[in-house]
C-alpha cells in the first residue's frame, strides 16, 4: 500500500559526521515512524549533483497521521541524538503533499533507483490550467520512454522554508530518461509554450535524486 500523503523532507550533514547522520535516520528517525498506525512506508534518496543534500519520502495514509498522540511524542520529546541532528543539520525542507493523481504503475515504480521532482508555486487562479498541461499534455509524453516508470503529483498545504503548491515526483529506471526524446517531445508542445508565459513557470525547482538503501514499509498499516 502507497498512502496518497507524503513527508517530503530534505537535509543537509556535515562531511565530517556524515555517516552519524545517515545511521541516525537508520536507526532512529525512521524506525520510530514506521511503527505509527498510518504511515505505509519511506525512502530516502541522496542529491543526483553530489552537493551532499539527503531527502526523504515518507508514505501516509492521511495528513491526520501527523496530529496523533503517538506522532505528537516523538516530535516533543525526541532522542538526545535527534536533538543533536535537527540543531546541526543544514538546508531543512519540509513539505507536506496531498496527491493529486498518479500516473503509471506506482506499486512497482516506488523502488525505482532514481526520481526527478519538480515544484511550483502556481497561484490559485493558473491551478486548474497547470493541473491541466500536466495531465493531458506533459506527463502523456513523458511516460512515453520506457525509462519513465510512474508520475504522482501533488498539492502542498505545507511548504518550508519556501512556497511551493505543486509538486511533482517522477520515478525513473535510467539517468537516460532526462535526455530521451520522449522528454525534448514534451517540452516542446504549444501547451507547454503557454505555460512558459506565467513568470511563475519559469521560478520552478527541479532537482534529481538517486535511491539511498532500500525502501522500508510501515509496520502497523
Amino acid at each position: 500500500m502507497i498512502g496518497p500523503t507524503v513527508l517530503f523532507s530534505e537535509m543537509t550533514p556535515d562531511p565530517s559526521w556524515e555517516d552519524r547522520f545517515n545511521t541516525w535516520y537508520d536507526t532512529d528517525h525512521i524506525p520510530v515512524r514506521m511503527v505509527l498506525d498510518g504511515w505505509h512506508g519511506v525512502q530516502r534518496y541522496r542529491a543526483s549533483d553530489n552537493a551532499g543534500d539527503y531527502l526523504v519520502v515518507y508514505d501516509m495514509r492521511s495528513t491526520e497521521v501527523l496530529k496523533t498522540p503517538e506522532y505528537e511524542v516523538i516530535k516533543t520529546d525526541p532522542s538526545d541524538e535527534t536533538k543533536w541532528m535537527l540543531s546541526h543539520v543544514s538546508n531543512f525542507t519540509r513539505y507536506i503533499g496531498k496527491e493529486l493523481g498518479r500516473h503509471g504503475d506506482l506499486e512497482a515504480a516506488i523502488t525505482a533507483p532514481l526520481i526527478f521532482t519538480a515544484m511550483f508555486n502556481v497561484p490559485e487562479k493558473d491551478e486548474e490550467e497547470f493541473d491541466a498541461w500536466m495531465v493531458e499534455d506533459h506527463i502523456p509524453l513523458l511516460m512515453g520512454c520506457d525509462d519513465w516508470l510512474a508520475v504522482r503529483r501533488f498539492t502542498l498545504p505545507i511548504s518550508e522554508p519556501e512556497t511551493y503548491t505543486r509538486l511533482a515526483i517522477h520515478y525513473l529506471a535510467s539517468p537516460d530518461a532526462l535526455s530521451s526524446p520522449e522528454r525534448a517531445a514534451a517540452r516542446d508542445t504549444d501547451f507547454r509554450e503557454r505555460m512558459t508565459r506565467h513568470d511563475w513557470f519559469g521560478k520552478g525547482r527541479y532537482r534529481g535524486y538517486e535511491a539511498f538503501g532500500d525502501r522500508v514499509p510501515g509496520q502497523a498499516g
